[in-house]
């Protein structure tokens, strides 16, 4: 299967899509899965997209997009949260591995994001370092709410654009590839039932974010 070497962000984004829009069909390609793709990136990886996403098991990367080893440079928390150890990961896979596309893959039915919204309605938390996740998630929570956004859709939206920004806020590294238009940080929901990953925010990418309906 030829493709892109180095793309843009652009095409990569394009190419993230295009898998899913085949998983979605149920007309997978499963590439770069085979013993000659395993031989050929064994002296080093150059993965074309940076995937930070939840860590539901019905959120599986390389399933949902049709890719295989090698392709995507995956970090996952419960509800995307993002500490320092991801973020450095992050780091990792653009500044040291060159990918031109960054990720934050949200899904609907979230669990972090359902005990955020719990915990503000009866004042009741999780204990153990569930509740770090559910701590963090609570800002997006509140600033859904705050602009009228009350929906379990809207809500993950806001929260999906959230960790956009909060990557770009925090790292200096992230930033100044956007501004040079050699990044593009992209937000996606995922839909569990069909399969679909939606684009709901975008920075450093000439893409239209649908109106939801």
């Amino acid at each position: 299967m030829t493709e892109i070497q180095t793309p843009t962000p652009s095409e990569a984004f394009e190419l993230l899509l295009a898998g899913n829009q085949r998983f979605v069909s149920g007309a997978p390609d499963h590439p770069n899965q085979d013993a000659t793709r395993r031989t050929e990136i064994a002296p080093g990886q150059q993965p074309f997209a940076v995937l930070f996403g939840c860590s539901d098991s019905r959120l599986a990367a390389e399933i949902i997009f049709d890719r295989g080893l090698g392709d995507l440079f995956v970090v996952r928390t419960a509800g995307h949260v993002a500490g320092t150890e991801v973020l450095g990961s992050i780091e990792f896979g653009v500044s040291v591995l060159n990918a031109p596309l960054v990720v934050v893959l949200g899904h609907d039915s979230c669990g972090a994001v359902a005990a955020a919204c719990s915990a503000l309605e009866n004042g009741q938390t999780p204990g153990g370092f569930v509740r770090d996740v559910v701590e963090r998630v609570t800002p997006s929570v509140l600033a859904a709410r705050a602009a009228g956004r009350e929906t379990a859709e809207e809500i993950l939206a806001e929260h999906i654009e959230h960790t956009v920004d909060l990557l770009l806020e925090r790292s200096r590294v992230l930033a100044e590839r956007v501004a040079a238009g050699r990044l593009a940080v992209v937000g996606l929901s995922y839909r569990l039932a069909d399969g679909s990953a939606q684009l709901v925010a975008t920075r450093g990418l000439d893409a239209a974010v649908p109106t939801p309906s």
